[in-house]
Order: structure tokens, then sequence, then C-alpha cells
């Protein structure tokens, strides 16, 4: 093992236990336990079947592997927009979401299904244009 990766993990489990120092030193350790319950249970009954059922009914598409990335690009998106979209409303202080986030993310949504539909259209002209040669 290398220097280099050594001391990146001597950094990492050092963090770590710093972390853990915080947690047990405020208290709040209770809370982070039923968040972590709360996350997984919530990852084991609603995220992972609705991957799988959405995996299965993907199989079925031509484009499959473009669908699959348009999905991945969103889901990602969403995952990172998430905390915002479901700020409570409405807000006592308006500066601190000034922005039309639902909007945004429904372009950004948006521009990755365009993109997607762009791609598979041009796969399609590209192959109607020059079919294989059997």
């Amino acid at each position: 093992m290398s220097a280099g990766r050594f001391g990146a993990g001597a950094v990492g489990v050092g963090l770590m236990g710093y972390g853990v120092w915080l947690l047990v030193g405020t208290g709040s350790a209770r809370d982070v336990v039923l968040w972590l319950a709360g996350s997984l249970l919530a990852h084991d009954a609603v995220v992972a079947p609705l991957v799988l059922g959405v995996g299965l009914l993907v199989g079925a598409v031509p484009a499959r592997g473009v669908v699959r990335g348009a999905l991945v690009v969103a889901g990602a998106v969403t995952l990172v927009a998430l905390p915002v979209l479901l700020a409570p409303r409405p807000r006592a202080n308006p500066s601190v979401l000034p922005l039309p986030y639902e909007r945004n993310w429904l372009v950004v949504v948006g521009v990755v299904v365009g993109c997607a539909g762009a791609l598979v259209a041009v796969r399609w002209l590209r192959r109607r244009a020059h079919p294989r040669r059997r």
C-alpha cells in the first residue's frame, strides 16, 4: 500500500472518529439513528421497488441504453434538488430560497428528456439512411 493511500485512509478514519465524537457530544445520536432507520426503510420500501419496476419496463424499450442514461441523470438531478423542492411553504424569509426551483428543476429534466429524445431520433434517422447490408 502506498503512503498516499495510507495517509488518505488515516485522514478518513480520523474524520469518522471526529464525527462520532461530535455525535456523542451533542446528544443527537437518537435523531441520527431514527433518520438512518427511516432512510433504510424508505429505500427498501419505496426506492428499490420503484427502480426495479422501472428497470423492467425500460428493458422492453428499443433505445433502452439512452433511456436508462436519461433516467439516471434525471434521478440524480431530482435527488440533489429534493430538499429544496420539498422545503416548507410559505417561507417567512423569501430570500432564503429566492429562485423558482420547481420551474428550474422542470427545465433541467426537460432538457435531459429532450437530449435523450434527440439522440434516439438521430440514431433512428442514421439507421434508416444507411441500412446494414446483409
